[in-house]
């Protein structure tokens, strides 16, 4: 039986969102958090763009050192053989690629201004293709940008071209939110059972659909025999409308009526690990975690009214899906109202000790104690913002991977 799994893109769609971005050890952490999680694969940045290569090493490097093992680390790119070329040239060990090109009428008339074929399309992620597997690419996706407005005929041609050169899995781009749980799933299957590789479903959320349409889209894939792999971001940050969330996505699939006792997951997802992975993205985005998001919103679990207190106060179950500590809440946390000591820009040797103190943190010597002071000085220079509990203590345990991560060498 074909299942579910799950491809997080937040540290590529998720920072590619206006007004927002993430620092490189921020991105780091959130790669942390989904590997707790259990998530398949983060697409965890663009191995083209310069300021990203030591951060893309330094994630590869913490993969081969166990420490973000299992989850995959997948790079983005275009359909475009320099770029492809240039990605393994500034990231060589990278070995997982989305490779993505537009694919409708109205892009190939509105974007590439009438300068490129349906023929050009499938020969541009051809070659793409086949230069990613020459640098030695293990999996490779294929991406179809635009493709809920893409005519299925030429999806299904583009997908079996992909195929036949070795793609590992399609993206179907629902690219602006166009499709509803309906065309999806028909779409999907269709792709499913004609082109015969996994279908990715990638979606947002202009209609308010992004999760409806994930879950739709990956019932449409396995009803066609494959496997469907479900694009998210944490707390569904993502370009205008956002992306579908994946807290969300992953309580719909695994909690909504009748859907998980057909479609299953193909990995375990710790859904205990959410609350952690949600507030870390909201304060590192400086984006509130809407009060109402599923899960893990300020009155997922809240009730005022005297029909559903009293429910919820007999048997939880009346009025409550799922309770709370299946998301990981539900234990005290400590709000400082008097002195308090915090990391920052300009923090000295002192406070700095104190505060890794407070963290059962010890330092071999002053100078060792200076090292971690100095990165994490850094590190704060990057976020604008104090650190979290866990970013210094990753500093303090991977000093030379912090110290990757915050190097940035503008080229000459």
């Amino acid at each position: 039986m074909a299942r579910i799994y799950f491809i997080d893109v937040t540290n590529r769609d998720g920072v590619q969102t206006a007004n927002l971005g993430l620092s490189k050890l921020e991105k780091t952490m959130i790669n942390m958090y989904l590997n707790e999680m259990g998530v398949f694969q983060s697409e965890f940045g663009f191995p083209t763009t310069r300021h990203e290569s030591f951060y893309l090493q330094a994630n590869l490097e913490l993969a081969d050192m166990g420490v973000l093992q299992p989850i995959r680390l997948g790079g983005w790119i275009r359909a475009v053989v320099a770029d492809v070329d240039k990605a393994f040239k500034l990231v060589p060990k990278i070995k997982h690629l989305n490779i993505s090109i537009s694919t409708s009428a109205q892009m190939l008339r509105g974007k590439f201004s009438g300068t490129k074929s349906r023929e050009d399309i499938v020969d541009m992620m051809v070659d793409a293709l086949e230069a990613a597997r020459a640098h030695g690419a293990e999996s490779i996706g294929i991406n179809a940008e635009d493709a809920s407005r893409t005519k299925i005929d030429f999806l299904v041609r583009f997908g079996l071209a992909a195929k036949e050169h070795g793609a590992d899995r399609l993206r179907y781009c629902d690219t602006l939110g166009y499709d509803n749980a309906f065309t999806i799933y028909e779409s999907t299957k269709t792709l499913a059972e004609d082109v015969g590789i996994p279908i990715e479903l990638h979606c947002h959320g202009d209609l308010g659909m992004a999760v409806a349409n994930s879950l739709a889209g990956a019932k449409g894939a396995i009803d066609g025999g494959q496997d469907a792999y479900i694009n998210t971001t944490v707390n569904g940050i993502g370009e205008r409308a956002g992306n579908a969330d994946l807290v969300a996505t992953v309580l719909a699939a695994t909690k909504s009526k009748g859907f998980a006792k057909k479609y299953q997951l193909g990995k375990p997802i710790d859904l205990t690990k959410a609350w952690k992975v949600s507030k870390f993205a909201s304060y590192a985005f400086d984006v509130p975690i809407p009060i109402n998001q599923p899960g893990v919103g300020a009155n997922a679990f809240a009730h005022s009214s005297g029909i559903h207190a009293d429910g919820v106060l007999k048997d939880p179950e009346n009025y409550e899906l799922y309770s709370f500590d299946e998301v990981g809440r539900g234990e005290p946390e400590l709000v400082e109202t008097g002195r308090e000591i915090c990391s920052g820009q300009y923090t000295g040797i002192s406070g700095f000790r104190h505060i890794m103190g407070q963290m059962e943190v010890s330092f071999e010597d002053a100078r060792q104690a200076e090292e971690i002071l100095e990165l994490a000085r850094y590190a704060n220079v990057e976020a604008q913002k104090p650190l979290v509990e866990d970013a210094l203590l990753f500093i303090a345990k991977y000093p030379k991977i912090a110290k990757k991560l915050l190097t940035l060498i503008p080229p000459e």
